[in-house]
């Protein structure tokens, strides 16, 4: 449901850009937040809230969360579109998060469901479960498709006047709002060049990634190159195939034809 609809305690945010949006809709999965080896929230009525610009977050009734785990912080914070946000830490047998989780108490009427709900920082707790599988880096917004699909065109990777890959087996994944990537069988990169990076990161539709750089004579790439060597489920088909920053190789050639740089958060 739509909750930019006028009303008496009016976010002034919507005032001032009436195409803003913010949408609050239920989940049907089981949400279960870990700390500290407890369960510190564990719900089946989680609500997803997706906002214009912004990852989508989860919210949490207050019911369905340790309310014992918690302190109430003087910190707060404030959003023009849902109001002032209280904050709370969490301590668990000694270990404590700060401000891991905040909650409008006191929303503007277009969120006024809020108001029951608490949301938690992602990375201040230890794991998020989405059923019994684990779940990355945010919460997956249900508009995000992944296509992962085989073609024959020819992809070429050239960095530093060499081509590090040339596979004409290469999977291309179209990700909603994202650049094409290429990922390349390993067979068919030229790992002579690349060295192994300390580097990690998770991705909540692809799983955790490993990262190369490259070395090309007196020159080098950092983490220029990913896999994901143990992909999640859905996207089980990149396994043992690797990507290059389109965004920092010298060219990427499909078919020949150079393929244009795309101005991403990475560039």
């Amino acid at each position: 449901m739509s909750l930019s609809s006028a009303a008496n305690n009016s976010a002034p945010g919507f005032a001032e850009q009436p195409d803003y949006q913010v949408f609050l809709e239920p989940c049907a999965k089981r949400l279960r937040v870990l700390f500290n080896g407890e369960t510190v929230a564990d719900t089946t009525g989680v609500m997803l809230l997706r906002e214009t610009g912004l990852l989508p977050v989860y919210y949490f009734p207050l019911a369905d969360i340790r309310q014992d785990l918690l302190e109430r912080s003087e910190h707060s914070s404030h959003c023009p579109f849902k109001g002032t946000a209280s904050h709370w830490s969490l301590v668990v047998e000694g270990r404590r998060a700060e401000n891991a989780l905040w909650g409008y108490e006191q929303p503007y009427d277009e969120v006024a469901a809020l108001a029951g709900y608490r949301a938690f920082y992602w990375n201040r707790v230890d794991k998020w479960l989405e059923e019994d599988e684990e779940a990355f880096v945010h919460a997956r917004d249900p508009r995000v498709r992944l296509d992962i699909l085989d073609s024959t065109r020819r992809v070429t990777v050239k960095l530093g006047s060499q081509v590090v890959a040339d596979s004409r087996r290469a999977r291309f994944l179209f990700e909603t709002d994202l650049p094409v990537r290429y990922y390349i069988p390993e067979a068919d990169v030229r790992f002579d060049l690349l060295e192994a990076s300390a580097r990690r990161s998770a991705c909540p539709y692809k799983g955790r990634a490993r990262y190369w750089s490259a070395r090309i004579g007196e020159r080098r790439f950092e983490d220029v190159a990913w896999a994901y060597p143990d992909p999640l489920p859905e996207s089980a088909r990149i396994k043992d195939h690797v990507c290059f920053y389109n965004e920092h190789v010298e060219a990427i050639l499909v078919d020949g034809v150079e393929q244009p740089r795309p101005k991403t958060k990475w560039s």
